[in-house]
């Protein structure tokens, strides 16, 4: 067995005779004396390291030495440096070429620092008389890169244990530790749902750690935005450290629990001749793309993707919809309902009518919600539905029968009756004496429909006059009149003709100078019925009160005439008529009811 040199040049010195006190303390330098104390330099990987020799530079220093201790304990010198001659000399060690520098106080710098630095240095102060050294413990320390989630799976099943991915973390030193997060919180091993294994790999060439932990996970549908992260824990040269991954957030598949239907519309309620688009959706990750999709009345599911259009619908497609995985596994349904409106107008379109004759009129609504009805007539909204027991020109018009429903957004209907009145010319013809006496005015009142044409002929000569003046045709009504100023009698006729007969009326005029009756003109036509009403009405009143009048005047002829056929019978028997009045006064009172009357 070799023996260590620090055995050999003690025998040495017992061997031999005392040397001179320079060559011992060499000796003695490489025998392993314990240390006072240990000073340890923290450096990082790749910087400088700087060794301070924590001597006190003694008196008498001959030159300062440093070595570095071999794992079993023997030495290397890498640096000298004289006090006198000021030199510096670095020994042959590979490990340190060029890579070396001591200072004047013997400090020691290495560059570049290596993981092979970390070792045991000693700075040696040698004198005539003795050696001095002290010890200095370097630590290297490696921030690891930033960890890395790799090898991510493509997407994540319930239900089922796999791979997640794994954390990476290269080139640390010492070696770190990985743990694993989810949504901030650390993962803990779980047996069958989180399975973590940790593998630590040394690159001998830089003696570097790279630190790979893999995840198995097993997930469940809350994890669908879950996020994953991994931590890095290291030491460096001022203690424990860490350092996070990106977080990634995976795609998780799970199965569909349930199935919507919805109805797509672009509003609310559905009319007649709407479009119908169904969505079937299903709430599993990835999301079914086919469904079967049940219609009323059909006993087989359609097979279709996630929609189904029904274009211009009808009233009949009222009804329950469903729709279901293709496995028929889970159902939903929904019922839809298509409003309707229809309007039957009777009569419509053009109707012709003769006046005074009775036309019923009847708006029929059916729909699938209480529907509101209106009348138009020439545009002007109508207060009550029309009726005609006895037509007038003034009923002629067009009519619109609309109805809707309020609450179904654009569902309206309309229908129209043009009514046209017809009737043969009437004619009535009226004169007046005009206020300066020296003129007339003859005015020939016309009704009919088509408008009839007026033409003024003078009896007897035949001629025709054509400077007459005509009103507004109104209601089937205008007036024609001529203003003439006869110096002897005449005969003027009115004639007015339409396609449905031609009316011929005269009217004698008596010269300028012969005062005769003027009667007035008609009045307006809607004052004409005003006044026909109110005199109808005075008519009613008086008839009624003379009819009144006459009653009273029987009832108490028969009353008088009693009396007196009654004179001998007793007084009981008139006192049953009137038991509480003397005779007198029932005299008095059958006076006052027979003026009350009239």
């Amino acid at each position: 067995m070799m023996e260590p040199p620090a055995a050999a040049a003690a025998r040495a010195c017992r061997r031999r005779p005392l040397p001179p006190p320079l060559l011992c303390l060499l000796l003695a330098a490489l025998c392993p004396r314990p240390a006072l104390g240990l000073y340890t330099v923290n450096a990082v990987y790749g910087d400088t390291i700087t060794m301070p020799c924590r001597l006190e530079v003694p008196d008498g220093l001959m030159f300062g030495k440093w070595k570095y201790e071999m794992p079993n304990g023997s030495p290397v010198f890498i640096a000298f440096r004289s006090s006198t001659k000021k030199n510096v000399q670095y020994d042959d060690v590979p490990d340190y070429k060029d890579r070396l520098s001591l200072s004047e106080n013997y400090t020691l710098s290495i560059k570049n620092a290596r993981i092979s630095d970390e070792k045991r240095f000693v700075c040696m102060l040698v004198t005539e008389d003795d050696v001095s050294e002290e010890p200095t413990i370097v630590k290297v320390f490696k921030q690891p890169s930033q960890p890395e989630i790799l090898h991510q799976a493509d997407f994540l099943e319930t239900e089922k244990l796999q791979m997640l991915g794994e954390c990476v973390a290269r080139e640390s030193y010492p070696e770190g530790n990985v743990t694993w997060y989810k949504n901030g919180k650390v993962l803990q091993p779980v047996e069958e749902v989180v399975v973590i294994n940790l593998q630590k790999i040394v690159d001998k060439s830089t003696g570097l750690f790279t630190m790979t932990s893999s995840l198995q996970y097993m997930p469940t549908k809350e994890d669908a935005n879950a996020k994953f992260s991994c931590i890095v824990t290291y030491y460096g040269p001022s203690g424990q450290k860490t350092i996070q991954s990106e977080p990634v957030v995976f795609d998780v598949h799970y199965p569909t629990e349930k199935v919507t239907i919805q109805v797509l519309s672009q509003s609310s309620t559905i009319k007649e001749g709407d479009n119908i688009t169904l969505k079937c959706s299903g709430n599993g990750n990835p999301p079914p793309q086919e469904f079967l999709f049940y219609i009323p009345g059909e006993t087989e599911g359609i097979r279709s993707s996630d929609t189904y259009v029904m274009t211009d619908v009808r009233r009949n497609a009222t009804g329950e919809y469903k729709c279901s995985l293709t496995d028929k596994s889970m159902m939903d349904s929904t019922t839809i309902t298509v409003h309707y409106l229809d309007l039957q107008l009777t009569p419509s379109g053009e109707v012709t009518k003769q006046i005074g004759e009775a036309l019923p009129v009847s708006c029929t609504i059916s729909s699938s919600r209480n529907a509101t009805v209106f009348w138009i007539k020439d545009n002007t909204r109508m207060q009550t539905s029309p009726s005609f027991s006895s037509l007038q020109y003034q009923d002629a018009g067009n009519y619109i029968c609309e109805t809707t429903l309020q609450e179904v957004e654009g569902l309206k209907k309309r229908k129209t009756l043009k009514l046209i009145v017809e009737g043969k010319p009437q004619i009535k013809m009226t004169k007046k004496t005009n206020t300066n006496k020296m003129s007339k005015t003859i005015v020939c009142h016309v009704e009919g429909f088509p408008k009839p044409a007026v033409q003024w002929t003078v009896t007897g000569s035949g001629s025709i006059i054509n400077k007459a003046k005509e009103t507004k045709y109104v209601n089937g009504k205008f007036s024609s009149k001529i203003v003439i100023a006869p110096e002897e009698n005449v005969t003027l006729t009115c004639i007015a003709e339409n396609q449905l007969e031609r009316t011929v009326t005269s009217l004698n005029v008596s010269a300028i100078s012969i005062p005769e009756y003027d009667e007035p003109e008609d009045r307006n036509d809607d004052n004409s019925e005003k006044v026909n009403d109110q005199a109808k009405l005075i008519v009613g009143i008086v008839v009624g009160l003379l009819l009144a009048a006459l009653v009273a005047g029987v009832v108490y002829w028969l009353y008088v005439k009693k009396s007196n056929d009654a004179k001998g019978k007793s007084e009981t028997a008139a006192a049953q008529n009137f038991p509480s009045l003397p005779r007198q006064e029932k005299h008095y009172f059958f006076s006052l009811l027979v003026l009350w009357f009239v």
